[in-house]
């Protein structure tokens, strides 16, 4: 027996003793769409931590397994036969907070954080976005301004998911106003709990509230928990938007893998096969996932390969959001008049379909990244590139009265 078949039969084992096999009919949920369940994803979390099967390739040191690509590759081709509850309230501290740590942290601030993103214990959440500065987040204006061995943080944030019920949030603020945008940003792991920071979260149309507001007037955040030096901000910021594009990889949920499946069968319960018009929407639809996941199997490939992390994830979420909307909208269109009478998962899928061109960096700004780092496009021009912050035109917003 090879190694690599000695490790594929161990890994097995393993999760045999650990997890549910999974069953063809479990309903599915997408991006914790319609669910606010917490605890099946913690105890899912906890029975893989002592092994580091949910984080395969952190280092051993904080938990992880310390696999190579080819040994991660196996472990997500087994997890996949199990029970995999929707991760997605840990998403942003298993896919991108945590891995943008390994990366960019000391050792002692990842001792500190990775062990409880990597058993659920702690829920990470992203403070990038800005009520006016969204596609171009480098135009941040969200402050920190240094007091001591501590930051004081004054402004908002929005889009954040799973905010309300975080422990720590990745931010980025902005620490001197004096140079260009993107040289005077500085990241931090700011306390959720800390005082001066509100959170509101914002109803959506699928019903879900998983998006929040966040407000920090004059929130404390400790100097021992910036993330490397002040103004390198902007790097950490690029490294966790790039694992950011694939996170959707670990989310869990057993929805990209047989979501093709669920289409047919909801087609045959509808008796629906035998439309030569249904059969070639379903056979579109089948193609646009499978390029979809084939596309983000390239973008894990690489990663594991041990390449630097790439213009693959912009292609991977484009494919994959043009997936997600085509399925939502033929399984509506086979429930006919019963999408509008009756709530299941369907319904909840079509919903959440259009977040998805948004969320996580929009398709335009993936398009604007393969265009130019794989096509060999032109860039768009960028007048401010060189300006300092301060010196920039921008909109007055009149305070709430």
């Amino acid at each position: 027996m090879s190694d690599i078949d000695q490790f594929r039969a161990e890994v097995r084992v393993a999760l045999e003793e650990r997890l549910t096999p999974r069953r063809a009919d479990a309903a599915f949920t997408v991006l914790g769409a319609g669910s606010d369940d917490l605890d099946t994803g913690r105890k899912y979390l906890r029975a893989l931590a002592d092994g580091g099967w949910a984080v395969p390739t952190w280092p051993r040191d904080y938990g992880g397994l310390g696999a190579t690509p080819a040994q991660a590759a196996i472990v997500a081709q087994e997890l996949g036969r199990f029970d995999v509850p929707d991760l997605y309230p840990y998403l942003i501290g298993l896919a991108i907070a945590g891995p943008t740590l390994v990366d960019h942290a000391t050792p002692e601030q990842c001792g500190q954080w990775l062990p409880a993103i990597r058993t659920g214990e702690e829920i990470w959440c992203q403070l990038f976005s800005e009520p006016d500065a969204g596609s171009d987040l480098a135009s941040l204006a969200t402050s920190a301004e240094q007091d001591g061995d501590r930051w004081l943080v004054t402004g908002s944030k929005v889009w954040t998911s799973r905010a309300h019920y975080s422990q720590r949030g990745l931010l980025l603020a902005r620490t001197d106003p004096s140079v260009p945008k993107h040289a005077g940003i500085t990241a931090f792991a700011l306390d959720m709990r800390a005082p001066g920071v509100t959170v509101r979260p914002l109803r959506q149309m699928n019903g879900d509230t998983h998006f929040s507001e966040v407000h920090c007037d004059q929130a404390p955040v400790a100097d021992s928990d910036r993330i490397e030096a002040p103004g390198e901000g902007w790097r950490v910021a690029r490294t966790a938007l790039t694992y950011e594009r694939g996170a959707g990889a670990v989310s869990g949920g057993g929805w990209g893998a047989d979501l093709k499946d669920r289409l047919v069968d909801l087609a045959r319960t509808r008796g629906a096969t035998n439309d030569p018009l249904v059969r070639q929407r379903l056979a579109a639809t089948i193609i646009e996932l499978e390029v979809a996941r084939l596309t983000a199997r390239r973008a894990r490939d690489a990663a594991r390969a041990g390449r630097a992390p790439g213009p693959e994830g912009s292609g991977a979420k484009l494919r994959g959001s043009a997936g997600f909307k085509a399925a939502a909208a033929v399984a509506l269109d086979l429930l006919g008049p019963d999408a509008l009478t009756e709530d299941g998962e369907w319904q909840t899928l079509f919903l959440t379909s259009p977040s998805i061109s948004i969320r996580g960096g929009t398709d335009e700004i993936q398009r604007n990244i393969v265009g130019e780092r794989v096509l060999g496009l032109p860039p768009e021009p960028r007048a401010d590139v060189d300006v300092p912050f301060s010196q920039l035109p921008r909109t007055v917003r009149r305070a709430e009265e």
